[in-house]
């Protein structure tokens, strides 16, 4: 392997190092308008009366949009393909206001600064109606979705997935040990240093262009398009470079509204949101409320398990009614336990919407499931680590929810690796203490999955060409949110035409130019991207061997393409894929290019094991994790660097998660307390400790080289591992997420401290 297992840095790391990589934000385009969101201060109102005549009078103003002049077509902004069916509940500007944040007007001026200014003389009068906050409440106003003519009536539950296998009652009945607890997870926000940001403008032919650091260039393509009651060739979506996502920018938000502003005033038109805006008025990660009962035989072996779990969407449906079945899939990929019982809701409040945020779902359920198994284990006198090696699904197991081979799934090797590196025994036999610092140790096992597959759509079309300079252009739908995955792709493509990744050029997705792909999400991009790539560079290596044949004269058998180029074995002569390239377009030849569309036809499991040590103060309830290890099933790592990469920011979130993060929705007002940087407590560099990875690479078949996915499961076990620790350490069940001081100091026995 010359490409393929090589820590090769990012192809663009020095232009962002630089500064010159240009972001949406960055962009400047010759009559260029600017326009600023009018949010709600109420959690459900409806809005009566917008009066625009004092900011239409300001100075450098161009308009004033609001739900009286904007169109009412109702849309799903997490659909990803033309013809999608999903619940429709939201509209660019909503006469009835849902959440604190809501969309309520907006001003397009020739600066931001005017815009910004002319928003302050909006007379806006609303009429504030009942609000529901508490998914719980939300939970007993039950009722049909829809009216007859279609109009959402917001009532719950959203979505309701159940689930059953075996006899639950009767594995409950013949278990040992029994065991019942309840997790809840907070609501939390991505974080990316990069707002949301959306630019459109008028294009010649009568289409609206949209640049947006996006996810999916066709999945806003065809949001807009509803949005806005128009066709989806109507509208032409370039992706811009990202400043972070985390699943934050998977859906469009902003592109709705940004591509009607252009269209009505006919000039391009930037839409930024400032940061408490980017908190309030996009999308974050769901809360849950979970109970979970397990029941073990003597042995520890898993007999029943039964799960229910309430989900807080928030305010509009986007992706939400997917979550009670995303969960499960994960929920039931991890151990084999031979009688379950699973029912997840999804609940409607008037909360700010969710969406996706690396993991979708998974995190939620992970964190209930592994605190959960943790729990249990102390309750009954097991061992957490010989618990769920015991019943750890095996390779090729036959996942119950979906009926899908788990493939190559190394998760015993992970917990027991993980265990002799992390030291285990001898840590857990120093846990706990007596003073004021109190140390433990935890671990957790996580489970995510490769893709959409066997969900719709779930494929990729790939073009490459060879170029005049010798390099190879890649044209697809892809969308590297930051994390390198084009690297990763250019590696994979490099290594089978016998180039280096710095050879291979990728441009960004563009509707216009690319094929279908649903995008940067669900981890698939290495898997799936990545076999998509595999495969249109082999047939690519095809058609320059028979074009370098042409050119020879002779059988294409008789070359063969190298690291040095097209080889002739007859005599030994080796032209380089620049003078190839020169020798055909001089001989008038086309240049090679192929196209390829590859369909998923497996989704395996990749695997991971987190063992987290720390230490809690017990006099101020802060705690410390001091020391790390991540064990992963990756099959093959593509970039063993870009990886770890993944795997360190991985941690960072679900540390975050463990301990820090909350948007903390006040439930009487429905605003949000931690709406900036500044009161949104992430863990930070100080909080960071040392972390080692270590990867499992025992290869899976379907994948690129052996190759699975890293992006998302790199976060899931996090927060479970750390929570375990702190339990370990103060012998208490802590179950309520972010273990803020409050919470771990109310936690502990008085007379302990």
């Amino acid at each position: 392997m010359t490409a393929v297992g090589i820590r090769h840095p990012m192809l663009d790391g020095a232009e962002k190092a630089t500064g010159a990589l240009r972001y949406a934000g960055d962009l400047e385009i010759e009559g260029l308008a600017h326009a600023a969101l009018q949010t709600s201060p109420h959690p459900h109102a409806r809005v009566a009366a917008v009066n625009a005549e004092a900011a239409l009078a300001a100075p450098g103003v161009l308009g004033v949009f609001w739900h009286g002049n904007m169109p009412a077509n109702r849309y799903n902004s997490s659909i990803w393909f033309e013809g999608q069916e999903a619940d429709e509940d939201e509209t660019t500007f909503p006469p009835v206001v849902r959440h604190v944040g809501d969309r309520v007007a907006a001003v397009v001026a020739t600066t931001r600064e005017a815009a910004v200014a002319a928003l302050a003389l909006l007379d806006i009068r609303y009429e504030p109606l009942p609000a529901c906050l508490a998914p719980e409440a939300a939970d007993r106003d039950r009722g049909p979705l829809f009216e007859e003519d279609g109009t959402p009536t917001f009532r719950n539950p959203v979505a309701e997935q159940h689930f059953d296998r075996g006899d639950p009652d009767a594995g409950f009945a013949a278990a040992t040990h029994v065991v019942e607890t309840a997790i809840r997870t907070p609501k939390t926000h991505h974080c990316a240093i990069e707002n949301h940001v959306a630019l459109a403008l008028p294009e010649p032919d009568g289409r609206i262009c949209v640049l947006a650091p996006c996810q999916s260039v066709h999945a806003v393509q065809v949001v807009v398009a509803r949005a806005l009651g128009l066709k989806a060739r109507d509208i032409h979506v370039v992706k811009t470079p990202i400043g972070g996502s985390f699943g934050g920018k998977a859906e469009p938000v902003l592109e709705p509204l940004v591509a009607e502003f252009a269209r009505r005033l006919n000039r391009p038109v930037r839409l930024e949101l400032d940061r408490h805006q980017t908190f309030t008025s996009t999308r974050m990660r769901s809360s849950t409320s979970t109970r979970i009962r397990t029941g073990f035989d003597a042995s520890g072996r898993i007999l029943a398990r039964e799960t229910e779990t309430l989900i807080d969407i928030g305010a509009y449906v986007t992706g939400g009614n997917y979550l009670p079945g995303s969960m499960l899939q994960r929920h039931v990929r991890l151990y084999d336990i031979p009688a379950e019982r699973y029912c997840g809701r999804a609940v409607y409040t008037n909360t700010p919407p969710t969406g996706a945020f690396r993991g979708y779902g998974s995190p939620q359920i992970n964190a209930a499931g592994e605190i959960h198994l943790d729990i249990a284990a102390r309750r009954a006198g097991f061992d957490p680590v010989t618990l769920r090696i015991r019943n750890a699904i095996s390779p090729h197991a036959i996942e119950p929810y979906t009926g899908l081979d788990v493939g190559n799934a190394r998760l015993r090797e992970c917990i027991a690796e993980g265990a002799r590196r992390f030291s285990w025994d001898m840590r857990r036999a120093t846990s706990g203490g007596a003073g004021r610092f109190r140390t433990g140790t935890g671990m957790a096992a996580a489970a995510h999955i490769n893709g959409c597959f066997p969900g719709s759509e779930e494929a990729t079309t790939m073009t490459m060409a060879l170029c005049a300079d010798g390099r190879v252009e890649m044209v697809s739908a892809l969308h590297d949110l930051g994390c390198g995955s084009n690297t990763t792709l250019a590696q994979i493509a490099a290594e089978v035409l016998s180039l280096r990744p710095t050879d291979i050029r990728i441009v960004d997705a563009d509707t216009d130019r690319c094929g279908y792909d649903l995008g940067t999400r669900a981890s698939r991009m290495t898997y799936i991207a990545g076999e998509a790539t595999r495969r249109t560079a082999v047939l690519l290596v095809e058609r320059i061997i028979q074009a370098a044949a042409l050119l020879r004269n002779c059988a294409p058998d008789e070359l063969r393409l190298g690291q040095a180029g097209v080889e002739d074995l007859r005599s030994g002569e080796v032209s380089r894929m620049a003078a190839l390239a020169a020798d055909l377009l001089g001989a008038g030849l086309d240049l090679p290019s192929a196209t390829e569309t590859y369909a998923a036809g497996a989704n395996p499991s990749s695997h991971a094991a987190h063992f987290a040590a720390v230490e809690v103060d017990t006099l101020t309830g802060l705690v410390r994790v001091k020391d790390y290890l991540a064990v992963h099933d990756i099959g093959r790592a593509v970039n063993p660097m870009l990886v770890e990469g993944q795997i360190y920011g991985g941690v960072q979130i679900g540390i975050g998660y463990a301990l820090f993060e909350d948007v903390a929705n006040d439930m009487v007002t429905g605003r949000m307390a931690g709406d900036s940087f500044a009161r949104y407590i992430l863990a930070n560099s100080l909080e960071m400790p040392m972390i080692e990875v270590h990867l499992i690479e025992a290869g899976e078949p379907t994948g690129p080289f052996g190759a699975k996915a890293v992006g998302e499961i790199a976060t899931i076990p996090v927060a479970a591992a750390v929570v375990n620790a702190v339990n370990d350490a103060l012998g208490s069940e802590l179950t309520h997420l972010p273990l803020t001081p409050e919470r771990v100091l109310a936690e502990m026995d008085p007379g302990n401290q």
